[in-house]
């Protein structure tokens, strides 16, 4: 046999598995890589962040990421070069993320990696029934394998689509397993560049549990913010507090036929970008626009959004908790824009189910790779809408 099945054999055998997930979101911001202890498997998970760092990216890795970043048309040499990059730099940065903990590799039994998203392609955004559901997340597994020294599980998105899913969002899975309750209905939200959130109704409710995406989140606002601050973000909410929402461009932004799909559903920055927007403003004739109100309009664009999404799903139910992950939980504005549209609800860091709310979606990858070893399909078969499959390709290192 060879000696790194066996070693995957072994790792599968093991009571609990050092893992480390990896997320980079469409905000480019940094990578997440979350060190997981993780046991069992299905509902008898238990998972235990033991360390977490955001590393940084440099400007260049950035540059060349938004190359090839939803965009229609790219060079082909720069997508397949920025596959192996990605890859490559995001090994390095798990050997410097080790060095800081004081790890060696080989405490470490598998890498779980999301990959970079750089172009999202369900049928019900690109409307081209001729071509299947397709994504695509660059950042080669055999490449971190290789550089870091461990077994890497990658691409997980695939087999979703593969089954029947539309790729996204995926963190119902993990959300499930590990933070369904006895008695609260819950909605775990993540702002990343796309908000979604994942419904948990409680154990003995006659609802589905489910994950959808729900709008923008923080992507048209980066995109803004880079566009005309040169600025990766509106950090504290500084550029939109001081402006005012227009309700012009507020009301055609919130005329989006997605925004009234049933859940659950799915979308990116393939749909709301700064073309988009560009788009909407010469409709609703508010071209003229300060910088400070555009983004003023679009956060509250975002919070509407969420705020419907959830009072869409959870209006006639009690014990009602939502739990906030992602960037967006850093922007001030954003997170009193929800709490103001939700008050009769519960509001709160998802720090208060015991997880560091930035590690989450690198946690829940972790979890995907472990359900990958040693778990089942069957334990993922009464989540909504979505396959039960195990998910992730294997990179041996040798």
């Amino acid at each position: 046999m060879n000696a790194q099945i066996e070693k995957l054999y072994a790792l599968a055998q093991k009571q609990e598995r050092m893992i480390i997930g990896l997320m980079s979101g469409t905000s480019l911001d940094g990578l997440d890589i979350a060190l997981c202890k993780i046991s069992g498997s299905g509902n008898n998970t238990r998972l235990e962040l033991v360390d977490f760092e955001t590393m940084d990216y440099e400007p260049q890795f950035r540059t060349y990421v938004r190359e090839v970043f939803s965009k229609r048309t790219i060079d082909l040499q720069t997508l397949s070069g920025v596959n192996a990059y990605v890859g490559i730099v995001h090994a390095k940065l798990i050997n410097q993320a080790l060095q800081q903990w004081q790890m060696d590799a080989s405490q470490v039994d598998i890498i779980a990696s999301h990959g970079q998203t750089v172009y999202h392609a369900p049928q019900s955004l690109t409307h081209d029934t001729h071509l299947p559901n397709s994504t695509l997340q660059v950042g080669d597994g055999d490449h971190i394998a290789v550089i870091t020294g461990i077994i890497t599980l990658s691409d997980f998105r695939q087999k979703h689509i593969a089954a029947g899913g539309e790729g996204a969002p995926l963190a119902a899975y993990g959300d499930f397993l590990l933070f369904t309750d006895k008695i609260e209905n819950r909605i775990l939200l993540n702002i990343g560049g796309i908000s979604n959130f994942t419904f948990l109704p409680h154990k003995d409710s006659p609802y589905e549990a489910y994950a959808t995406d729900l709008g923008p989140g923080n992507t048209m606002m980066n995109q803004y913010m880079k566009e005309h601050f040169d600025e990766e973000m509106d950090r504290d909410a500084h550029v939109a507090r001081s402006g005012k929402p227009d309700q012009k461009l507020l009301a055609e932004l919130s005329k989006e036929p997605f925004l009234l799909l049933d859940f659950p559903k799915t979308t990116g920055p393939e749909l709301f970008n700064l073309q988009y927007l560009q788009h909407l403003q010469e409709l609703s004739g508010t071209t003229a626009l300060s910088h400070e109100d555009v983004m003023a309009t679009l956060c509250h664009f975002s919070a509407d959004t969420i705020v419907a999404a959830i009072l869409k799903q959870c209006t006639d139910l009690q014990h009602v908790a939502v739990y906030i992950s992602g960037g967006g939980l850093h922007n001030p504005l954003l997170v009193e824009l929800i709490k103001d549209g939700l008050p009769d609800y519960k509001i709160t860091s998802f720090e208060e189910l015991g997880l560091n709310p930035d590690a989450k979606e690198a946690c829940l990858f972790a979890l995907l790779a472990n359900e990958t070893l040693v778990g089942k399909p069957d334990h993922v078969n009464q989540i909504k809408d979505s396959p039960a499959v195990c998910m992730g390709k294997i990179s041996l290192p040798a």
